[in-house]
């Protein structure tokens, strides 16, 4: 799969956020990247070898104060090529892109891990 398609799913994952969520969305962007760097890896306890899918950088909705302001954007990364690796078919590969991407919404909007795999996300 080509990077314009897998964008796509992307899309039309964040599309298919309900509109209740989509609508609360706040300073956040969500964005493509090939493969997680060293740096993302060492961020999320992860080591060289172990998959990462995506990845929330931001304060979660629940943690922002009246004092939150004039801050960049929180960001979501979506990896494409751990994702591709683990799919082997273009419905595998939306099924999975839809779920990081609910995950990683999950995070900007304070659910832990824990709760997120509770959840089944």
């Amino acid at each position: 799969m080509d990077r314009v398609r897998f964008e796509e799913l992307v899309a039309e994952a964040l599309q298919d956020v309900p509109d209740f969520f989509r609508q609360r969305l706040d300073n956040v962007v969500l964005v493509v990247a090939d493969w997680p760097s060293h740096s993302d890896l060492i961020s999320t306890g992860l080591h060289p070898g172990q998959s990462l899918l995506g990845l929330y950088q931001g304060v979660p909705q629940t943690k922002r104060s009246a004092s939150y302001g004039m801050v960049t954007p929180d960001r979501i990364t979506i990896f494409m090529g751990p994702v591709l690796s683990i799919c082997r078919s273009e419905q595998e590969c939306r099924d999975e892109v839809r779920r990081v991407v609910l995950h990683e919404l999950g995070h900007h909007f304070g659910l832990s891990d824990e709760r997120l795999r509770e959840l089944g996300v």
